[in-house]
Parts: C-alpha cells; sequence; structure tokens
C-alpha cells in the first residue's frame, strides 16, 4: 500500500494528461492504477494498484461482517464503486491520462490540486479544493 504525502498544484494538459508528482512517481509500485470518483463527487482518489483498490471497495461492507453477494445493497453498492473506477497507466514521462468522464463528474478542468493519502491520492479542481478547505475547520473536528 503507498503512502504519499502532501498537496501539489499542476496543469492537465489539453488531451487530460497530468504530470504525477515525482515523490508520488517514486512512490507507486505499478505504472497501472485505478482512479475513481469519491463517494462524495468531490474529486478524484487514484490507487496505486488495482488490489488497493479492491481493498478500498471491502472496507466499506467491514461494518457489515464484511461483502455478502446475497445481500442485494451489497451487490447495488459494489457495482456502483467498481463501475465508477477506470484504469489508467503512467507513460514514460510521468503523466496519467484522466479519463474525461472522470473528470466532468468532479468538475476537473485545468489546474488540480493532487493530495497524498494513505493507499491513494486525491485529484482536485484547485478551485473546489479551495472552497472545500475553507468550510472545514480541523481544529474543531479534532478538538471539538
Amino acid at each position: 500500500m503507498i503512502d504519499l504525502n502532501g498537496a501539489y498544484t499542476h496543469n492537465v494538459d489539453a488531451k487530460g494528461r497530468l504530470t504525477l508528482p515525482a515523490k508520488f512517481r517514486k512512490a507507486i509500485p505499478s505504472d497501472e492504477l485505478v482512479a475513481t470518483i469519491n463517494p462524495l463527487n468531490e474529486c478524484l482518489y487514484v490507487f496505486g494498484s488495482s488490489e488497493d483498490f479492491n481493498d478500498w471497495v471491502k472496507s466499506f461492507f467491514e461494518h457489515d461482517g464484511g461483502f455478502n453477494s446475497k445481500n442485494l445493497q451489497h451487490v447495488a453498492a459494489q457495482r456502483a464503486l467498481k463501475e465508477r473506477a477506470m484504469d489508467v497507466t503512467v507513460d514514460s514521462a510521468g503523466r496519467i491520462n484522466l479519463p474525461s468522464a472522470l473528470c466532468a463528474a468532479v468538475g476537473i478542468t485545468r489546474e488540480v490540486t493532487i493530495i497524498g493519502n494513505t493507499g491513494y491520492f486525491e485529484i482536485w479542481d484547485a478551485k473546489r479544493r479551495e472552497e472545500a478547505k475553507a468550510a472545514f475547520d480541523l481544529a474543531d473536528i479534532l478538538f471539538g
């Protein structure tokens, strides 16, 4: 599982390609990544492997004792999570091609903020990220 830190501002080029931060490229174990829309439709999550992505999907069912293929809500939720995901590849220049459907779903056009996280990194439309930060009070959440 990858563990990434920091926030970086980059631009998506006219062909939908995004150059990954050098630190991220070094930490990602494979050139085969999985991009998906986060559950709140705010940004993209990009996982370092399909295994990391599938572990993330499975985590949503842990409170119910794990995924149950006979539970129609589980089946529908897993389907929704999997259909929102797309495989992306890191090219020789350290770029990924962001699928236009995923970008449109979260409002990514040109300038983005890339944020490290545990198991994945996030790609936000830069303006949308600033708005989300302004609405978030870390001290209040941590210290009540």
